[in-house]
């Protein structure tokens, strides 16, 4: 299979399980995925805490309820005192690397026959108390992770995309209107 067959037709968000585990040589390639993945000035700041124990998962559940009854969940953070920072308009790159990260895990998962939902909707502050974060570290996604029921299928959401030409512009944005892209 060719990347753009998995990044349409394979990966799609995944929001019911079954009650099946992640085999740990699964599991160990998709955070090999991760953290093989491209960051700024290769800083690496990405934190993964896995979750995977019943303890772990119910506190999970306390932070969201989009955790799909996934047998393991991945939540990813960035080290902001690691990160790369610009110094022409004073931005962190913590968020994009966090971002790279979760998408080359993700892909990965779907390569393996496994799904996955990124999920940016989940109570950061319980998150940080639960799961006892640091103020350093910045939670980003959860990617909860586990094979797919068998009646799962993408939403019919998932195939529509505009055509190129509404969101690519060649050396100027000239002509394009606000709120054009949506």
């Amino acid at each position: 299979m060719n990347f753009l067959e998995l990044a349409t037709d394979k990966r799609f968000s995944v929001r019911n399980f079954k009650a099946q585990s992640v085999e740990k040589e699964k599991l160990d390639l998709i955070l090999e995925a991760g953290r093989i993945a491209p960051t700024a000035c290769n800083y690496q700041p990405q934190r993964i805490l896995v979750i995977e124990d019943a303890a772990a998962i119910e506190k999970l559940k306390q932070c969201t309820s989009c955790h799909f009854d996934a047998p393991v969940a991945l939540m990813v953070c960035y080290d902001k005192t690691t990160c790369w920072k610009n110094k022409t308009n004073g931005t962190i790159g913590g968020d994009v690397d966090a971002s790279i990260v979760t998408t080359q895990m993700m892909l990965e998962a779907a390569e393996l026959g496994l799904g996955t939902t990124w999920v940016g909707a989940f109570n950061h502050q319980k998150a940080r108390e639960l799961f006892d974060i640091p103020g350093y570290l910045v939670p980003v996604a959860l990617l909860p992770i586990g094979y797919p029921a068998d009646d799962v299928e993408p939403h019919p959401w998932h195939f529509k995309r505009f055509d190129i030409d509404h969101t690519v512009f060649y050396n100027s944005f000239d002509g394009i209107t606000e709120g054009e892209a949506h």
